[in-house]
C-alpha cells in the first residue's frame, strides 16, 4: 500500500516536471500531456515491452493515464507559481527515481529472472522515461550526462536486493535503500558530485 501512494506521488510529480520541460519546448497542449505520460509511464512500459511483461502497466491501469495528463495540464495552468517549487521538485523527481527502480526490481523478481536483469529491470524502470522525455524534448538524456542518475538507481536496486537476501522486514527491505538512495541523489544535486567523464578530442588532420 505505501510503495503504490509513493508511486502514484511519483508519476504525478514526473508528468509535472515533463510538462515544464515541454512547455520550454514551446509545444501545445496534446503534446505537453503526450510527453507527461510518456515520462511519467515510459519508464515501466520499456521494460515490460524488453521483458514481455503484459499488460502494459497503463493499459491494466488506464486511470493512470488520465492521471498524469491532468497533472500535465494543472501545471501548464499554474507554471509561474511552478517556479517557486523547483527544490520540491528535484525532490519529487529523486523520489520517482527510487520508487520506480524499486518497482522495477520487484516486477524482474516476480519474473524469476536473474539478478543481472532484476537490477536492469529496475534502472530501466527509473530512467528510461527520462530518457524519453529528452529525446523528444531534443535534449541530451540525463542518463548520458555526468550527473548521478543512473548510478543512483543502481544503488537503490543493489541494496533492495541485498535486503532481500538477509531476509530483513519487508518495510525495512523496501524503504530503506530507497531512502539511502534518495539522500545520495540530492546530497550529490547539493554538491555537484559527478560521475568520471571520458573526454576525447582527436587531433589528427
Amino acid at each position: 500500500m505505501i510503495i503504490l501512494l509513493m508511486y502514484l506521488i511519483a508519476i504525478t510529480a514526473e508528468a509535472m516536471t515533463a510538462a515544464l520541460a515541454a512547455g520550454r519546448r514551446d509545444m501545445d497542449w496534446i503534446g505537453v500531456c503526450i510527453i507527461a505520460c510518456i515520462t511519467a509511464l515510459g519508464g515501466g512500459s520499456v521494460r515490460d515491452v524488453l521483458l514481455g511483461h503484459y499488460p502494459l502497466t497503463w493499459v491494466k491501469h488506464p486511470e493512470y493515464l488520465w492521471m498524469t495528463a491532468g497533472a500535465a495540464i494543472i501545471t501548464a495552468l499554474i507554471a509561474p507559481v511552478m517556479r517557486r517549487l523547483h527544490s520540491l521538485f528535484l525532490l519529487l523527481d529523486a523520489m520517482g527515481l527510487v520508487v520506480f527502480t524499486v518497482i522495477g526490481c520487484q516486477i524482474g523478481m516476480e519474473m524469476e529472472l536473474p539478478i543481472t536483469i532484476v537490477l536492469l529491470s529496475g534502472m530501466i524502470t527509473g530512467c528510461a522515461g527520462g530518457v524519453l522525455r529528452d529525446v523528444l524534448c531534443n535534449d541530451i538524456p540525463l542518463l548520458l550526462r555526468k550527473e548521478m542518475y543512473a548510478s543512483v538507481s543502481m544503488l537503490t536496486g543493489a541494496l533492495y536486493l541485498g535486503a532481500l537476501h538477509l531476509e530483513l522486514n519487508e518495510n525495512v527491505a523496501v524503504l530503506g535503500p530507497m531512502a539511502i538512495g534518495l539522500c545520495f541523489r540530492m546530497l550529490a544535486l547539493r554538491y555537484n558530485w559527478q560521475m568520471p567523464r571520458f573526454v576525447y578530442r582527436d587531433e589528427w588532420r
